[in-house]
């Protein structure tokens, strides 16, 4: 008889070793349970956990999962009418909360250092016939991924992750059975620095114990973890990885935001992947990615050229990157409206696009410069060379951030899209009127609500072709129940401290 996994056309000889050597290092690890989770539409990891024993054989079959899980807005109202005729139509395969299959890859088993005796596989969901579940996120990049390979590409990506860590002071509003509300409310908490010293040493040592949890985590999970900063805002931080493959690179995020958060949780602190704190005086935080393309006949960094371009100027693209990075930028910047939705997928987020606050406002390039949206690094000759998207924000899901660019990227690169020079003043004049960046006079803004970024999307008809109608129609419809109660929330700091403090 044919196991779960077979059916799914993904098990073969070297899958069913990884899985017996994934049992062989449950059993000798001691492990007593081991959680099969999965990164929903809004980069939080749901799943089940199950006894050591049940480990192999799930690992096989797969393990059940109610289907609307996959139609949860971020307060986990399902936002579709999954019960009623007709209310899952677009959505060929889901309806009367049916069960869906998690299937584990047995080569993501990792031991949690700060759970006791409990594994973490990493899961990808199917439907009960074998065919996969497209609508998973993991599965739109794989399949942008796929289309950049087409063209001959690899990407490669660096992390900088901005966020806030705060002492819990105490947990009665959130854990009051009496003041249970849905969503409920955030634990009481102070600050782990003053902030407004950036970098400073004093503040790094105060600092230094949910920093340790942080540092330690990371490491024992196997993230390439490389510095840990004190941001410029009270009890705000800042993370940053080495550069890996796309693919890993999104895994990695998912598991240091949710890994950090319960780790240091356990240890009495709060740790908030939000934009923007409900409190007076915060910094805004921004999810900083950088990206390359390497060739796949060479694994050379196809941003990279010898010398500049002949008669460029500095504040042309190909005076530093080559024709293919070029391009790629330009992609970037005539898809950045419509693409902003997936690197800032939430209300509180549009707060941080203002100016002078090293966060974007337009739709511009610079060299080195971070007031800009896109910032180029590096020199001829540089290996690496490389575009710096600093639009996102650190709760957006990892792998639809990650796709936009290779989908905007790849237009540019299709259509040999020219950028034009290079902002030197970013924060200067902008045009309401989204028309196409690039163009003479004052820049294009970014979206200022998540809304008009949700319409940005729509409008977008090349980025909806390449994500498909399909998923788009289901984002649009989960993101504009969200969008919708918060602009039906009579106390609208108080829809973030509960929808995103409170879960992100």
């Amino acid at each position: 008889m044919t196991s779960f996994a077979q059916r799914c056309g993904v098990h073969d000889g070297a899958r069913e070793q990884a899985v017996r050597h994934a049992a062989q290092v449950i059993d000798a690890s001691g492990l007593e349970l081991v959680r099969f989770v999965w990164c929903d539409l809004h980069g939080v990891t749901r799943g089940k956990t199950l006894v050591a024993a049940a480990a192999a054989r799930a690992l096989r079959e797969g393990v059940g999962m109610v289907s609307t899980l996959m139609l949860k807005d971020t307060s986990d109202r399902t936002a579709f009418k999954v019960f009623e005729p007709g209310g899952t139509d677009s959505l060929p395969g889901f309806g009367q909360a049916n069960n869906l299959m998690l299937l584990g890859d047995p080569a993501s088993l990792r031991l949690l250092p700060w759970a006791a005796s409990t594994g973490w596989v990493q899961c990808q969901p199917w439907f009960q016939d074998g065919t996969p579940v497209m609508l998973d996120t993991r599965r739109v990049l794989q399949h942008a991924l796929a289309r950049l390979a087409q063209a001959g590409y690899g990407m490669r990506c660096g992390l900088e992750i901005e966020f806030h860590i705060y002492r819990i002071d105490n947990t009665q509003a959130q854990m009051d059975p009496q003041a249970a509300d849905w969503p409920g409310a955030p634990p009481a908490v102070s600050l782990v620095h003053p902030g407004y010293n950036l970098l400073t040493e004093a503040w790094a040592d105060m600092a230094e114990e949910p920093l340790r949890i942080v540092q330690h985590t990371a490491q024992a999970l196997g993230l390439p973890l490389l510095s840990l900063e004190i941001e410029l805002g009270p009890s705000q931080v800042e993370a940053v990885f080495d550069v890996t493959d796309a693919l890993t690179a999104a895994d990695n995020m998912v598991l240091f935001r949710n890994g950090v958060k319960q780790a240091l949780r356990r240890a009495g602190y709060h740790a908030s992947f939000m934009c923007r704190p409900p409190f007076p005086n915060i910094m805004s935080s921004g999810w900083h990615l950088h990206q390359s393309l390497v060739a796949t006949d060479s694994g050379a960094n196809a941003f990279v050229r010898d010398l500049p371009a002949p008669g460029s100027t500095p504040h042309e693209a190909q005076h530093t990157l080559s024709a293919v990075g070029a391009h790629w930028l330009a992609g970037l910047l005539a898809h950045a409206r419509g693409m902003s939705v997936f690197c800032t997928p939430t209300a509180n987020g549009y707060g941080r696009f203002r100016p002078n606050a090293l966060a974007p406002q337009s739709v511009l390039w610079g060299r080195d410069n971070r007031g800009a949206m896109l910032r180029v690094v590096g020199e001829c000759g540089d290996d690496g060379t490389r575009i710096e998207n600093r639009v996102g924000e650190p709760s957006a899901n990892p792998y639809l951030y990650l796709a936009s660019q290779i989908h905007a990227g790849l237009d540019g690169l299709q259509r040999e899209l020219a950028p034009p020079p290079a902002t030197k003043s970013p924060y200067a004049a902008v045009d309401p009127s989204p028309g196409l960046a690039g163009t003479a006079g004052s820049a294009t803004r970014l979206p200022t609500s998540l809304g008009e970024a949700l319409q940005a999307l729509q409008d977008d008809v090349t980025l909806v072709d390449a994500f498909g109608h399909s998923f788009v129609d289901y984002y649009q419809r989960i993101k504009q129940s969200e969008f919708t109660r918060f602009g039906q929330a009579s106390d609208p700091d108080d829809f973030q401290r509960r929808e995103y403090f409170s879960r992100f």
